[in-house]
């Protein structure tokens, strides 16, 4: 590999999901919803969401022969969305999607649940149990595919990682195939914007498979709109990376130009940290990137990078370590730049016990101690240290 060190470099495969009928991975994850909304007599679907899984739900839902409505989050108060977002929408309109187009900020989920309330429609969550049981046929899947081909599970599975599901959803499909592969969680670092900030919104490049989303996630899962979110990445998480959003671009122009490949943006965030993680691994592993999706106008690189600058980012060549979220997007003038940044895991398992003491109000029974161990994947001794630290 360009710029790994003699004897290392690990092979990098992709998991190709464009092919799926909405052109992701989360067409898995709809599927399982959709199913038990037909067979429980539901009249409708609705999902909240940027868009990708949006897509997937209305695609079908078509198929299903049931009505479709799409909460999207897609603009600031003036009006500006993102042409991924954008591209989004029309995906879901054009598979018979009714999209409701929300500006950014707390309303996505309040109004999502009044809908559920106004039309009895079934609540096609990415978070409900039913998501991420679909996702378990990719993880499953990938352990299949990989022991026909090479009589052996990949070292490193690489899973994008956001509100936790795709992540969550892999990682018991593969645990289910009896694979004992490392899941390495990536995230593309957004540190210091805030995803629910009217000025920040379009300061950002990624919609999904960010810091923004994908750091509040892991430390407390039940922020989104199911009391209790069937997605829980740190209970399989054994590492957590970001990657900056210049490497991710470069990635995606690399796939293109090498390999004949237009990808999303979400499926090559992992693909960008594969690439750094690959160099400290020996050339005789193989590293797999779970998920790639499909690309289209608005997703494609120079739509979003042209946006960025008309938002006021500055776009240059450079060592994507001095990008500033917000500021500038640093595409690495080599590709020996391209660095994964590792998260502290115990930092957030200690700020999901803390939240979690805070919910609570009482003092914790040893069925709650018991509760937040797997939940962190620590023993009970971790976890009672930490609270005795916090108290």
């Amino acid at each position: 590999m360009h710029g790994a060190k003699p004897g290392y470099g690990a092979r990098i495969f992709i998991k190709d999901e464009a092919a799926n009928p909405s052109g992701s991975f989360k067409v898995r994850r709809a599927a399982t919803s959709i199913y038990h909304a037909k067979k429980l007599g539901f009249k409708g679907v609705i999902s909240a969401t940027s868009g990708n899984y949006g897509a997937a739900v209305a695609s079908q839902a078509a198929m299903a022969g049931l009505k479709c409505i799409v909460v999207q989050e897609c603009y600031d108060s003036h009006g500006l969305g993102q042409p991924e977002i954008i591209e989004k929408a029309r995906k879901c309109e054009a598979l018979g999607a009714e999209v409701v187009q929300l500006s950014v900020g707390p309303e996505l989920f309040y109004k999502f649940l009044l809908l559920l309330e106004e039309t009895g429609y079934f609540n096609a969550s990415l978070y409900t149990p039913f998501g991420i049981a679909g996702i378990e046929t990719l993880g499953y899947e990938i352990s299949t595919q990989f022991q026909e081909r090479f009589g052996r599970d990949p070292d490193v599975v690489v899973c994008t990682n956001a509100g936790g599901g795709n992540l969550t959803g892999t990682a018991r499909g593969l645990l289910k195939a009896k694979v004992a592969s490392k899941i390495v969680g990536a995230s593309v670092n957004l540190a210091g914007l805030h995803m629910a900030s009217d000025g920040q919104f379009n300061r950002k490049s990624f919609t999904t498979g960010h810091t923004g989303f994908g750091v509040p996630f892991s430390s407390w899962p039940d922020r989104s709109d199911v009391p209790r979110s069937a997605a829980r990445p740190l209970r399989y998480m054994d590492r957590y990376v970001t990657i900056t959003q210049g490497s991710v671009f470069y990635m995606t122009e690399t796939l293109a130009s090498l390999e004949g490949l237009e990808k999303g943006p979400a499926g090559n965030t992992s693909l960008a940290a594969a690439f750094a993680l690959a160099q400290e691994m020996s050339e005789d592993q193989m590293i797999l990137v779970q998920e790639t999706e499909y690309t289209g106008a608005g997703k494609h690189v120079q739509p979003q990078l042209s946006f960025a600058r008309e938002n006021g980012i500055r776009v240059f060549l450079g060592d994507p370590k001095d990008e500033i979220p917000g500021e500038n997007l640093i595409l690495p003038s080599h590709p020996s730049l391209i660095k994964a940044s590792e998260v502290d895991l115990d930092h957030i398992r200690k700020s999901l016990i803390k939240t979690a003491l805070g919910n609570c109000g009482t003092a914790p029974t040893e069925a709650d101690i018991a509760f937040l161990a797997e939940e962190t994947r620590k023993d009970e001794a971790f976890v009672r240290k930490v609270i005795v630290e916090l108290t």
